[in-house]
C-alpha cells in the first residue's frame, strides 16, 4: 500500500518553515506522499487575519507544484465543522483504501494529542511521525516521554523525527508583511507573488 503522511494546517499563509518539514517527512521517512490538509475557516471563531480558503489552497497548491512528493487536499471543506482529525482520517482512508494514511504533527501539538476526540481509534489505527518545535523550558518539561507519553497510552505508533527546527510561524509573516517589511526568503517565489500581488495581510 501506498503510505502517506497528512500535514494539517490552515496554512495562513504556507511558508518554508511549512515546506522543509512536509518535504523532509516525505524524503527521510518511509512515506511515499505527503499531503498538506488545508484547515477550513471554523465558522463559530471567525478570525479576521485569516485568509478565504480558496486563497489559502491556492497559494499551498502553488508552493508545493513543482514536487511530485507533496501534494495539496481541501477534503476538509466538504466535511461537517468543525473538523475532527479523527472524522477526516475515517473519510479518507475510507475512500482511498489501496492507502495507508498517517499524521504528521508537532511536539507541542502530541502534548495536548490525549484530549483529541476519539485519539484511541487514531492512534490505534494510524502511525505518528512528530517533529521537533522550538519549546519553552516548561514545555520541554511537560513533553518528556513518561509525561506525555503516559497520558496517551499505547505509543508503538508515534515516531519522533529529526526533522529541521525552525522558529517560524505563519503569525510572523503576516506580522511583517503588516509592518512593510520584506519576506521574500520566507516564502517560495510563487507564494511571495501571490500574496504581493493580492496586497493579503497589509
Amino acid at each position: 500500500m501506498k503510505k502517506v503522511g497528512l500535514y494539517f494546517g490552515t496554512f495562513n499563509p504556507i511558508h518554508v518553515g511549512h515546506l522543509i518539514i512536509a518535504n523532509h517527512m516525505a524524503n527521510q521517512t518511509d512515506l511515499d506522499e505527503v499531503w498538506l490538509v488545508v484547515t477550513p475557516q471554523n465558522p463559530l471563531k471567525q478570525k479576521n487575519t485569516l485568509l478565504a480558503d480558496y486563497h489559502r489552497l491556492a497559494l499551498t497548491r502553488i508552493a508545493v507544484e513543482d514536487n511530485p512528493k507533496l501534494r495539496v487536499s481541501d477534503v476538509e471543506f466538504n466535511l461537517s465543522k468543525p473538523s475532527f482529525t479523527a472524522a477526516t482520517l475515517a473519510y479518507l482512508s475510507d475512500g482511498h483504501r489501496d492507502i495507508e494514511f498517517s499524521l504528521i504533527m508537532g511536539e507541542d501539538n502530541l502534548r495536548t494529542f490525549h484530549k483529541w476526540k476519539n485519539h484511541e481509534v487514531i492512534l490505534r489505527n494510524h502511525q505518528i511521525f512528530v517533529y521537533p518545535r522550538v519549546l519553552t523550558i516548561q514545555e520541554k518539561a511537560d513533553l518528556k516521554p513518561h509525561r506525555t507519553l503516559a497520558k496517551i497510552g499505547d505509543h508503538n505508533n508515534i515516531h519522533q523525527v529529526d526533522a529541521p527546527v525552525m522558529k517560524l510561524s505563519a503569525s510572523f509573516v503576516r506580522d511583517a508583511i503588516k509592518k512593510g517589511y520584506d519576506v521574500k526568503y520566507l516564502l517560495t517565489d510563487p507564494v511571495y507573488n501571490y500574496v504581493k500581488e493580492m496586497h493579503f495581510y497589509e
